[in-house]
């Protein structure tokens, strides 16, 4: 079942002294939606932002807003970035002991659900809990930090998901997130994903714009001649 790649830039490498603009940006240059990537320096090694900072990119922009909880104990703080204004809200089946409670806490709050797998978690933690998904998150570094180089094993990982999903005769998105550029994101769709979870390669690029415009385009079918 093949849906329409979605690229998803994330702002973890935007300069947030101006992030209104960065996020204009990319929404007028291939943005589908915009990647939060949100960490407690418990579950990663590093913090970044909370709800209000989602508040205030919700007000900046009219793209659909992917939450990626790196944070210890999920089940806390999902009902607050729910009312920040996000629309999907991925968990990692490693920072709960509940996972199929907070599926259902996810969507009981009207949001999208998805479920995020470390490089070395096996597909097999999906083999109850697919059916009830909206997408997977496969991670291409392990988690933290932005600029990582992308790990080869994650094609064959993404290629073995996408054979589980179309079992269940679902529509649920794969999205990649780590070390994406414009070197691998046709291979990337190629294996079987559809959301894109681009950082460095778009906000640390000469020119943002054209860097985003460039990474969609690779991500797009060729067109008939």
């Amino acid at each position: 079942m093949s849906l329409e790649p979605l690229l998803a830039p994330s702002v973890l490498n935007a300069d947030f002294s101006n992030i209104q603009s960065q996020l204009k940006i990319v929404e007028e240059n291939g943005a589908d939606w915009i990647h939060l990537d949100i960490m407690d320096g418990h579950f990663v090694p590093n913090m970044t932002f909370g709800p209000l900072i989602v508040e205030a990119i919700r007000k900046s922009t009219n793209l659909y807003l992917d939450a990626h909880l790196m944070i210890e104990n999920p089940e806390k703080y999902i009902e607050v970035y729910a009312k920040a204004g996000v629309q999907n809200i991925n968990v990692h089946v490693e920072a709960t002991s509940h996972l199929d409670a907070v599926v259902k806490q996810i969507k009981g709050l009207g949001c999208h659900a998805g479920v995020t797998l470390n490089p070395a978690t096996p597909l097999s933690v999906l083999d109850y809990i697919l059916p009830q998904l909206d997408m997977v998150l496969i991670m291409s570094v392990n988690p933290g930090f932005g600029g990582q180089k992308f790990i080869p094993y994650t094609f064959e990982k993404i290629s073995a998901l996408r054979k589980k999903i179309e079992e269940t005769g679902k529509e649920i998105r794969i999205q990649v997130d780590g070390g994406i550029s414009e070197q691998n994101i046709q291979e990337i769709i190629t294996a079987g994903a559809d959301v894109a979870v681009v950082g460095s390669a778009i906000y640390s690029a000469p020119n943002i714009a054209s860097a985003c415009q460039l990474i969609k385009t690779k991500m797009l079918p060729p067109k008939c001649t």
